[in-house]
């Protein structure tokens, strides 16, 4: 379940962001940075969560997605939509990710994979897929590409 929310994210900001060609020169170098990064994690979800988990490779690709994932959520951090300065209710979730992150993975690291399966879920559910869905609506750039 969590895959496919992943893979619709994926596919529907890559079609909005393809929409969106005419205006892409008006769009900030820390919009672009902050849509590859997050664009990277959440291609990798689905490959994480359905592929084979503990070895080399699951691994490797983690510490990818955790680079992913500390990015996304610093570099939001200096993204304002409302005004210079101003956060908004969708930076709690880069509070959050840049707290949990780190938790999840210590428990890998632990081998503690209980602890570590429910953080990887609650960031895919929270930073990925709530925060990801909520860039469509409210007149926010994906969302005007995509939906006009």
């Amino acid at each position: 379940m969590l895959s496919a929310g992943a893979v619709i994210l994926f596919t529907a900001a890559v079609a909005a962001i393809l929409r969106g060609q005419a205006q892409w020169t008006a769009v900030p170098a820390l919009i672009w940075l902050h849509l590859a990064t997050i664009l990277l994690a959440t291609a990798l979800t689905p490959v994480m969560l359905l592929g084979r988990r503990g070895d080399r490779r699951h691994r490797t690709l983690g510490t990818v997605w955790v680079v992913a994932m500390l990015a996304t959520a610093a570099i939001s951090l200096f993204i304002h939509v409302s005004g210079p300065g101003r956060f908004s209710v969708i930076h709690l979730l880069s509070v959050y990710t840049l707290v949990q992150v780190p938790i999840l993975w210590r428990a890998a690291r632990q081998h503690n994979v209980a602890r570590h399966r429910r953080a990887v879920h609650g960031m895919v559910i929270g930073a990925l897929l709530v925060a990801g869905f909520f860039t469509f609506p409210f007149h926010r750039l994906l969302g005007s590409w995509l939906l006009g």
